[in-house]
């Protein structure tokens, strides 16, 4: 039996109605409660129940995905919290984690970033954080580092840290029930995606293997449940392919996916989301043309086949026009251009995703794979 290390947020609260027991819980970390959210009337209730619990509470809005100049202003907002909390999709608490990470920090923010940074450790332990999805995607919730956009660079790069893994994870589907149907497929995508990479990366683990041969099937079974109708066992199951997704990849890793949707989405404010689902079945196809023991994407092939009711050999080809008929867009509708493929193509290579791919992949490659989605 291979050797292997699993590491995730200290507690995690999973279940319809458990998102009520948030204000008790933060409570118990302290009084001092920094509050990051998108909507505001979606987060209304939450800032009520802490302020009934005696809890001061400063809140802050995250308007879009976090970059360089919303984490600064943030933390600045946030000096003399205790604990930070983030309600919202996986911008929303990526950012939380990030301005936890921050508050205690003396160097500035670049220093410890990737890619573009110094790529330093964090010298203080980060503040809690407790985080609260309100999208079943990203998974993190239970990932140990915060994606920030740099303008500047034209780059998404990572804050990362395992200590930066949250001291709570608050996952009640109830609070995905009516995501309106573009971001239910999106953000459905993307976690399914974050099944699918972790279990056919090299880096898998037995146990990475056990969440993510259970998730995929049951993703894809709800996601496409979601698109014929609002369904809550469908929105639970989501939930749980989310949180698993979020739990194999930060143990294990991912792929040519997420290689790519790092440098696409540093290059244009296009969804995350949309952007992993459109690459999906391409980067699925150009893994198993190239790998030398395909065994394992031609398995996730196979449960794509039977998830959409056809053979194997037209899978790919059936999701790709699924996608698109509940209004999944290309990359090109998306307003990326041939020249934004080549700069993707030529940052992906080099990055972190894409050490964990199955096979190795050439600029050209990634190309090759881009101009098709």
């Amino acid at each position: 039996m291979s050797s292997f290390a699993f590491l995730t947020a200290t507690e995690i609260l999973f279940g319809r109605g458990q998102a009520a027991q948030s204000a008790v819980r933060a409570k118990a970390m302290g009084t001092q409660l920094f509050l990051l959210h998108g909507t505001p009337t979606r987060a209304d209730w939450l800032a009520e129940a802490l302020a009934g619990q005696g809890c001061s509470v400063t809140r802050f809005v995250v308007n879009g995905e976090p970059d360089v100049a919303m984490i600064e202003a943030a933390t600045s907002a946030a000096k003399g919290t205790q604990v930070v909390m983030a309600l919202g999709g996986g911008a929303v608490i990526d950012a939380g984690k990030a301005v936890a990470a921050m508050i205690p920090a003396t160097r500035p923010l670049m220093d410890h970033l990737e890619v573009i940074g110094k790529s330093l450790p964090l010298d203080h332990p980060p503040l809690p954080f407790i985080a609260i999805p309100t999208t079943a995607g990203t998974g993190a919730e239970v990932t140990r580092n915060a994606v920030i956009g740099s303008p500047a660079h034209q780059r998404k790069v990572s804050l990362r840290d395992k200590r930066m893994l949250p001291a709570l994870a608050i996952i009640d589907p109830s609070l995905t029930d009516h995501t309106p149907k573009h971001i239910t497929l999106a953000s459905g995508l993307d976690a399914i995606t974050q099944v699918i990479e972790p279990y056919i990366c090299t880096r898998a683990n037995r146990l990475t293997d056990a969440l993510c041969r259970d998730a995929i099937p049951q993703g894809l079974r709800a996601l496409r449940q979601l698109m014929q109708a609002e369904n809550p066992r469908a929105r639970d199951d989501m939930a749980w392919v989310s949180l698993c997704g979020g739990l194999a990849l930060a143990n294990a890793g991912l792929g040519v996916i997420h290689g790519l949707a790092g440098p696409l989405g540093g290059l244009i404010a296009a969804p995350h989301g949309a952007i992993c689902g459109t690459l999906l079945p391409h980067g699925l196809a150009i893994n198993a043309s190239r790998a030398d023991d395909p065994a394992r994407i031609n398995q996730v092939i196979g449960w794509i086949a039977e998830a959409f009711e056809t053979k194997p050999e037209s899978a790919l080809n059936n999701l790709v026009k699924w996608s698109r008929e509940h209004g999944l867009p290309t990359l090109a509708q998306m307003g990326f251009t041939p020249q934004h493929l080549r700069q993707a193509a030529e940052a992906a290579a080099a990055s972190s995703s894409m050490q964990a791919n199955p096979v190795r992949l050439s600029v050209q490659d990634l190309a090759i794979l881009m101009a098709t989605a």
